[in-house]
């Protein structure tokens, strides 16, 4: 067994084979020099210096794991069934992709000094003395990444200005009317967000947006999305759909055999929203390799296909942000409580009168029933589910 990334999805790939019973060899692939680490506390613990690092708590020799760290794949070639690196080939009998996501540079900033991404456990150590300094800091881009730093960057006492090219925060990825309420939350930590703004060029001591405003900054963090690691595929004839995506089934089989595609660098068709998926989040790298491992070593599970309710959560300016499920092609926006009271609320889609999706704001209790309820697909009755006093379990027909 070959796994090529040593992120979440690679190494829960490794640890998912072990608990499935696979005695064979498995080797662990990592470009990066470091330990395999986890990544959400780079734009939190480890980025504001409470945290030197975020290393799994797994002892690989333990487990039977070889690591190959520091060691980049340039190529795939499964009628060899090998893996080129920079080190020479690696052969494999059956290999999982678990290359993650990179983030997209923003055009024209590449090499410019003081210009700044967020993906890597180097990228957080750069970043920690901007901070530590309290520079003055444009965030590009007011996605989830985005609002993360932004709110890190506050804590740490840096002016911080966010830059969206879209007309509000989140515009990709929720309604206008539910970021609404999020958008205040930037003026309430201090932070100037400026939305309908493109970026015309980046100095390194300075911003300067399409409209002519320019803007002053000691550094400045891109946060404008991610796609698929994949480029090592080229050639390969592993089917990659135009999201940069490599293309799996609901077993997370690729279309070359013996080769499995998890985490942030594969889509898989969801029987359960009738689409095909691309999730870049946590969760998802955490299940998936289940999945792959099961269908491996043909366990009772083998058969069941991936097709888990999507999670995701973000922590941002004081607040905890959390959504499970899809709400494309669901219904009209379900409120559930008061933006603007301090205890919380929530939103809901229903679809044929089943909740679709929810994102919670500060209600942990409504995710957590909400989730159960999204995996039943039981239906809810809309008045009682809009009442905030009525626990959302309660609600189900």
């Amino acid at each position: 067994m070959v796994v090529v990334g040593a992120g979440m999805a690679g190494v829960q790939t490794a640890v998912a084979l072990r608990e499935a019973g696979f005695t064979g060899q498995v080797t662990l692939i990592g470009a990066e020099p470091h330990q395999p680490y986890d990544r959400p506390p780079l734009s939190k613990a480890v980025l504001l210096g409470t945290a030197e690092g975020s290393a799994f708590d797994i002892d690989f020799d333990d487990l039977g794991v070889g690591l190959r760290l520091g060691c980049e794949v340039t190529g795939v070639r499964p009628a060899d069934h090998e893996v080129d690196t920079e080190a020479g080939p690696v052969p494999y009998d059956v290999l999982v992709l678990a290359t993650g996501a990179e983030p997209v540079d923003l055009p024209g900033a590449e090499g410019v000094p003081g210009v700044h991404l967020l993906r890597t456990l180097d990228d957080a150590a750069r970043l920690r003395p901007v901070l530590e300094r309290r520079h003055d800091i444009v965030v590009v881009g007011a996605g989830w990444i985005g609002a993360e730093f932004a709110t890190a960057a506050r804590e740490a006492g840096c002016a911080v200005t966010v830059v969206e090219a879209a007309g509000r925060p989140l515009a990709g990825a929720l309604p206008a009317e539910v970021v609404a309420p999020m958008t205040r939350w930037y003026a309430e930590a201090g932070v100037t967000l400026l939305t309908g703004e493109r970026v015309a060029a980046v100095t390194g001591e300075s911003v300067v947006l399409a409209s002519g405003r320019t803007l002053a900054a000691d550094a400045v963090v891109v946060g404008i999305g991610a796609r698929p690691a994949t480029s090592a595929l080229a050639g390969s004839g592993i089917e990659v759909g135009p999201d940069g995506a490599v293309v799996a089934d609901d077993r997370l089989r690729t279309s070359a055999p013996g080769v499995y595609a998890v985490g942030d660098c594969a889509s898989y068709p969801s029987a359960r929203y009738g689409r095909r998926l691309l999730v870049h989040h946590w969760d998802n790298a955490l299940q998936g390799p289940r999945t792959v491992a099961a269908d491996i070593t043909g366990g009772p599970e083998g058969a069941a296909a991936y097709d888990p309710v999507p999670y995701f959560w973000s922590e941002q300016f004081g607040r905890f942000v959390q959504y499970a499920g899809h709400h494309q092609a669901a219904g009209t926006p379900l409120w559930r409580g008061d933006p603007d009271a301090d205890d919380g609320w929530s939103v809901l889609w229903l679809r044929d009168g089943a909740l679709a999706a929810l994102l919670t704001v500060d209600r942990p209790r409504d995710l957590a029933q909400g989730r159960r309820l999204l995996a039943s697909g039981v239906r809810l009755d809309p008045d009682r589910a809009a009442d905030p006093s009525v626990p959302l379990k309660a609600a189900a027909l």
